[in-house]
């Protein structure tokens, strides 16, 4: 008995952390907090997430892109202002003490690990002005 409550502790937590988060855990994960990620050892991208789902998005290039996200089955989708292509959608799992992203259209690659969190606001720079 002992030695099969052992392999079932042992064996449970890399298959819990092979299922996806579903919504509910991604939002509260998420909401009220900025994450940065990063894809092959380099800096990708920020997000910040708000109340109801919205987000605002940054290349870490101080143009933001307002959006939303919403599920569609073990994945979530965002959407952007002003930006085309449609939604895009990832699965994401808790691993280690942050997530990693699996873009859903590019099983292959593009997978994205957390680096940072933090409760302040996006940095965003103005509009652009011209002469």
């Amino acid at each position: 008995m002992r030695v099969a409550v052992l392999c079932l502790t042992l064996f449970a937590q890399p298959l819990a952390a092979q299922t996806p988060m579903g919504a509910e855990a991604f939002r509260t994960y998420t909401e009220g907090r900025t994450l940065t990620f990063s894809a092959n050892g380099e800096p990708y991208g920020a997000e910040e997430y708000g109340a109801d789902r919205r987000v605002r998005w940054s290349f870490l290039d101080g143009t933001c892109r307002e959006g939303r996200w919403y599920p569609e089955g073990d994945r979530i989708c965002f959407v952007y202002e002003d930006m085309d292509g449609g939604p895009r959608c990832w699965t994401f799992w808790r691993e280690g003490g942050g997530l990693r992203a699996r873009f859903a259209d590019d099983p292959d690659g593009s997978v994205l690990y957390e680096t940072a969190a933090s409760d302040e606001p996006l940095e965003c720079l103005g509009p652009e002005v011209g002469v």
